[in-house]
């Protein structure tokens, strides 16, 4: 029964949004509306759920001395934007109030953390950039010859070189790249529907993982 029950509740559920949206008449016409209500719902609680996972993890690690640090500094900074939030709520009607505390959080320790991060990781994107592009086959020098392109195509000094460098990145851009991104999407979509099917026939069931 604990994997009858999830089965047929993950396949019915499948198989009404399918017919809600194949099929305009009642009582299948006005499903999907009602079936969006109950994904938030879901999506709500399963947040609820996931934030108590989060706090009790770090709790025991704080219990057990392990990482005691990271763990405790997540746990101030999730309690302290908690409280400042509810704070925020009851004082201004609103958490993102221009002067509350909990837009001064946000705005002097979420975006520079933020903003750190991207920082860091444009480092790491050009080490990776680097390394993809090294001339050892012929896909790999066509990758380097039309980020050479694109890159010159975006800055003055690629026009300067010479006048038709912007519209060539931009052909780049708008020709091979994007038939290559559809191909990469419709990939994605023949996927995402074989992994639907498997989940409704039962092939699949990551829900019980």
């Amino acid at each position: 029964m604990r994997t009858e029950i999830p089965f047929l509740i993950s396949g019915f559920t499948a198989l009404f949004a399918i017919l809600a949206f194949f099929v305009p008449h009642r009582p299948f016409g006005g499903l999907q509306q009602k079936m969006l209500v109950w994904y938030s719902v879901v999506t709500g609680v399963a947040m609820l759920i996931g934030v108590w996972s989060l706090f009790t993890n770090h709790w025991n690690k704080i219990r057990r001395r392990q990482n005691v640090l990271y763990s405790g500094f997540l746990l101030l900074g999730f309690l302290l934007t908690f409280v400042l939030g509810v704070y925020s709520i009851e004082k201004y009607g609103d958490a993102f109030a221009p002067n509350s505390p909990f837009m001064f959080i946000f705005n002097y320790a979420e975006v520079p953390l933020q903003s750190t991060m991207f920082a860091l990781l444009a480092f790491f994107i050009a080490s990776a950039a680097y390394r993809a592009m090294k001339i050892r086959t012929i896909e790999a020098s066509l990758l380097l010859t039309a980020a050479v392109i694109v890159m010159l195509g975006r800055v003055p000094v690629g026009a300067q070189m010479w006048h038709g460098m912007p519209k060539l990145a931009e052909w780049v851009m708008q020709i091979p790249n994007l038939a290559a991104q559809r191909g990469i999407l419709i990939g994605v979509a023949l996927g995402s529907v074989g992994m639907s099917l498997r989940i409704i026939l039962g092939i699949e069931k990551p829900y019980l993982r």
